[in-house]
C-alpha cells in the first residue's frame, strides 16, 4: 500500500517538489554538530527580511571551511587535517569533518558568510515576491 500524503490533496496543484525538500530536509538533520543558531533580522525600510545561521565552528580556519548551495539546499562543510606531528597525553577536540544542510525557500538567497570568534555567520536575504493578478481570457468553442 502506497503512503498517503498531506500533498495529495487535488486542490493542492504542483507541491510535488514540496514534499521531495521535506523529504531532503528530515534526511538532513544529522548528529547536532556543529550547533547552531537561526536568526530573523528584522526587516527595516531599506532592507529586507534577513536570516542568519550561526554555526559554532571553533578551531577551524576560512580555508577548512565550504559553503555551497546545491539545488535550494546551503551546505556548510568542514574539514579539519589530522596533525600527525602532535603527540596526545589526552586529546579532547577532535578533527572532525561535518556537513550541514539547510534546504532554502525559493526567493531566499546566500547574502555572504563571516568567520569571527569561531562563530560562522552566514546571511540569508528572503526577498519579498512580486504579487501578480493575471486575467485570464476565457475562448468560447463558438469564436
Amino acid at each position: 500500500m502506497a503512503p498517503v500524503s498531506v500533498f495529495s490533496s487535488p486542490f493542492l496543484l504542483g507541491f510535488e517538489e514540496l514534499e521531495r525538500l521535506l523529504d531532503r530536509a528530515t534526511k538532513t538533520s544529522g548528529d547536532g554538530y556543529p550547533p547552531y543558531n537561526i536568526e530573523r533580522v528584522a526587516r527595516s525600510d531599506a532592507a529586507p527580511e534577513t536570516l542568519r545561521i550561526i554555526l559554532a565552528v571553533a578551531g577551524f580556519s576560512e580555508d577548512e571551511l565550504d559553503i555551497t548551495v546545491e539545488e535550494n539546499q546551503l551546505v556548510i562543510r568542514g574539514r579539519q587535517a589530522d596533525d600527525g606531528e602532535r603527540s596526545y597525553l589526552h586529546r579532547g577536540i577532535a578533527a572532525r569533518q561535518f556537513q550541514r544542510a539547510f534546504v532554502l525557500a525559493d526567493g531566499i538567497e546566500v547574502e555572504g558568510a563571516e568567520l569571527t570568534n569561531g562563530l560562522l555567520s552566514i546571511n540569508l536575504v528572503r526577498h519579498e515576491p512580486e504579487r501578480v493578478i493575471q486575467k485570464i481570457e476565457i475562448k468560447g468553442s463558438d469564436s
